[in-house]
């Protein structure tokens, strides 16, 4: 993997900690990362090249007017005031090697002094055992914090530990052996048949959090649950749980007296023009 800054740019060493989606169902860490970096009003300082993810190439995301930039699968963001680095990924990792990139992206995240990694990601709602919508939306969460993956600061918050947790089970220890020696390929498993105890740890955050791990870096995993469609308000839930996790100040975003997110430009196409009301 290598960062390219752009011109006249730097990384900032104050900004400690970095925040990434991990790629899943309904694209919610995505969502939720766009929401930060549009409400942070957070600067682009450069791009990640890494053979792992596939090439694309876009129009500017947050800004109506952009002076020509585009898009690409990888940027780095900062908001220097917030003391952030924030990631964006935009298109998925190549089959087989989610393990390699997410190696990848631990060594660039050491080797340019972070401390802490929080990664947003969302969970097949059909995987939920313990439904519970009485409180809304729910927030989940895994930690290096403790050997059992609780935390005492996601706690506080009123979140849960992913109960299905288990770093003894037999993926998780794949998952820490293929992040802290091994290059083995994942289709390579050494497993002859998965089964449900298998399916958390098969998912890019599992990767990502064992890889940062690895590199002694402290992880959070903030998840949620969803469906298929539009989870635009998954979205918004998970970015709110980052900024209560890093102590955000209203002051710090900038959106309007209505609120403080501001809505990213691209969402305006998301799913295309209203209906033609003539045809009603």
């Amino acid at each position: 993997m290598e960062f390219y800054v752009e011109e006249g740019k730097e990384l900032e060493q104050n900004c400690s900690t970095l925040i990434l989606p991990a790629l899943s169902i309904g694209n919610v860490g995505q969502l939720a990362v766009d929401l930060l970096i549009s409400s942070l009003k957070a600067e682009k300082i450069g791009y990640l090249d890494d053979p792992n993810i596939l090439p694309c190439v876009g129009n500017d995301a947050y800004w109506p007017s952009p002076p020509g930039d585009l898009t690409l699968p990888l940027e780095a963001y900062e908001s220097s005031s917030s003391a952030l680095t924030l990631v964006q990924q935009r298109s998925p990792v190549v089959k087989g090697m989610m393990v390699e990139y997410a190696k990848n992206l631990a060594n660039f995240a050491s080797s340019n002094g972070k401390k802490h990694v929080i990664i947003l990601s969302s969970l097949d709602f059909g995987r939920w055992h313990t439904i519970d919508v009485s409180s809304g939306l729910q927030v989940y969460y895994l930690s290096t914090s403790n050997i059992d993956g609780t935390d005492e600061d996601c706690e506080r918050l009123g979140w849960n530990r992913l109960q299905e947790y288990n770093p003894s089970q037999r993926m998780w220890k794949y998952l820490n052996t293929l992040a802290e020696v091994g290059s083995t390929l994942e289709e390579d498993l050494p497993f002859e048949e998965l089964g449900d105890e298998d399916y958390y740890p098969s998912l890019p955050f599992a990767a990502l959090f064992s890889c940062f791990k690895a590199k002694g870096l402290k992880v959070t995993c903030l998840l949620c649950y969803c469906s298929e469609g539009d989870n635009i308000p998954e979205g918004f839930h998970l970015a709110e749980a980052a900024s209560k996790l890093m102590g955000l100040s209203q002051d710090e975003f900038h959106g309007n007296e209505a609120g403080r997110w501001i809505i990213p430009y691209s969402w305006k196409s998301v799913y295309g023009p209203p209906a033609d009301i003539s045809l009603f």
